[in-house]
């Protein structure tokens, strides 16, 4: 189709499932920090389940935490990082009924990972995907980067305009010949203080939506507003829904622009790649796009576990060279070589030692099309961004 529309969400970080997800990779930063030069030896897969005051920690993680201390990471994540209260929340952070039932990686899936040459396997099995678009600045699909900018500017705000943490973003665009040609509707739900009933649409409407609008240079636009549909929205968080790890990987990558694997990426170490390669198929598909070789750029990767390299490497690259993709397949595999490997991808963008960014801060808004994190930017010294560059139409 060349002519359609295309709808993608978000949620802020306040809905109960991205609650799940930051105190998944809470858990992992602090594994890494405890671990220190030695953070190369934690292994995780941290999942949360949570609903009104009851808080479930599951999975693997090795060296294990304190329990007490993962507790108390979720109390920071949930009152200090997002912002509820006894009020919003309906009890006291204190008064939650705690189950841990976490355990060390199993003995097996750790021979696997842990290679005696010092080389790591991958830790599972699965297929992963990158994906880069010329819609926006940041190369991500239109309708996702507006939803994202939507709830990022609900929290900027949320408490000047008495609104609460639990939110959510649709948007839906207007393609016409394969390009984005409008915003054809808007839905934004947010949770709100009781004594604003009947003044939310205002408020959205004039202090987030209008505002994102410009920033993308849209503020002609005149699309179709929802807001708040359901009525009310006083009661939100984990005391109106339950909230699981995982739940979000849509919001989490491309909007549904693109294809998604089916692995989460919130409380996993880089050993997973579901996480560490879904990075780097962003990275190539980012320095494709970013290099102007295409106008959007699919990767697929795929592992077995215990094996370092990859199964596969699929490009499709479209609005460029009739065979782009194949050009560009053939100069992933001269130039990455190495860097496709599980401990490649991890020494390349550092994951095991984040430097000014750390896994909670991609847990929420998004883990692409942010400019912190560094498979995002140029890579120092990257033969295929060197290759990429040199292959930039004049």
């Amino acid at each position: 189709m060349k002519d359609y529309l295309f709808t993608s969400e978000s949620v802020a970080d306040g809905h109960p499932d991205k609650i799940a997800d930051q105190i998944s990779d809470a858990v992992l930063d602090e594994a890494l920090r405890e671990k220190g030069n030695e953070a190369e030896q934690v292994r995780c897969a941290c999942e949360t389940m949570l609903k009104g005051k009851h808080l479930i920690i599951a999975g693997e993680l090795s060296p294990l935490l304190e329990q007490e201390r993962v507790r108390e990471l979720a109390q920071q994540v949930v009152s200090e990082r997002v912002g509820y209260d006894c009020d919003t929340l309906g009890f006291a952070i204190d008064d939650w009924k705690y189950l841990n039932i976490m355990e060390e990686q199993a003995s097996e899936i750790g021979e696997a990972v842990n290679k005696k040459d010092g080389d790591l396997g991958a830790g599972d099995q699965g297929l992963m995907f990158g994906y880069a678009c010329d819609e926006t600045p940041e190369l991500m699909p239109l309708a996702l980067s507006l939803s994202h900018a939507l709830l990022r500017r609900q929290k900027a705000r949320r408490a000047e305009l008495r609104l609460g943490p639990d939110a959510k973003a649709q948007v839906t665009v207007r393609y016409e010949n394969g390009r984005p040609a409008g915003v054809e509707k808007i839905v934004v739900s947010t949770q709100h203080a009781k004594e604003l009933d009947g003044k939310v649409e205002e408020v959205v409407r004039e202090d987030i939506i209008a505002p994102v609008l410009a920033e993308y240079q849209l503020a002609a636009a005149k699309p179709e507003l929802l807001i708040n549909r359901s009525g009310s929205f006083v009661e939100g968080g984990p005391k109106a829904d339950a909230g699981l790890t995982g739940r979000k990987i849509i919001v989490d990558t491309y909007g549904g622009k693109a294809p998604h694997g089916g692995g989460a990426f919130s409380g996993k170490d880089p050993t997973k790649v579901d996480r560490s390669a879904a990075y780097m198929a962003r990275y190539i598909a980012k320095t494709v796009v970013r290099h102007k070789l295409a106008t959007s750029c699919l990767v697929q990767l795929s592992y077995v576990i215990g094996d370092p390299n990859p199964l596969n490497v699929t490009i499709d690259a479209r609005g460029g060279d009739e065979d782009a993709g194949c050009q560009i397949r053939e100069a992933v595999l001269k130039h990455l070589g190495r860097d496709l490997s599980t401990k490649g991808i991890i020494d390349k963008f550092k994951l095991f030692a984040p430097n000014g960014w750390c896994y909670l801060d991609t847990a929420a808004f998004g883990h692409f099309g942010r400019a912190e994190f560094p498979w995002e930017n140029p890579v120092e010294g990257c033969a295929f961004d060197s290759w990429c560059r040199e292959q930039a139409p004049a």
